[in-house]
């Protein structure tokens, strides 16, 4: 069982920066691939950023590449999500999620789920 809690969510103007955090509970983070999804209201949840257990390998759809960078500290039990020139489409519920995989995969299930923080961009 993994426990996520998001934080670091907010108002930010376009062009700015936010970082956002996923602390995981248990004593194996470090056999999961993490990731990071979005929900806008009336849209459906997006894959935003994707990685590895080690960290090593990353994944971002074409929306945010070169935009958002996923990184993650295993001893730490924590994954961020650094979100660079954001932008009034990028508003949304931020969800951190799990996956019981050592690498990541187009048809990975994520078990574990967080709550979510929100990330408002005004234009």
């Amino acid at each position: 069982q993994v426990h996520l809690v998001e934080s670091g969510g907010g108002l930010v103007q376009a062009g700015g920066s936010l970082r956002l955090s996923c602390a995981a509970s248990g004593r194996t983070f470090g056999s999961y691939v993490m990731a990071w999804f979005r929900q806008a209201p009336g849209k459906e949840r997006e894959f935003v950023a994707g990685i590895n257990w080690s960290g090593i390998i990353t994944r971002y759809p074409d929306s945010v590449q070169g935009r958002f960078t996923i990184s993650r500290d295993n001893a730490k039990n924590t994954v961020y999500l650094q979100m660079n020139s954001l932008k009034a489409e990028d508003t949304a519920v931020y969800l951190c999620a799990a996956a019981p995989r050592l690498e990541l995969g187009y048809d990975l299930e994520y078990n574990y789920w967080g709550q979510g923080t929100q990330v408002t961009v005004s234009s």
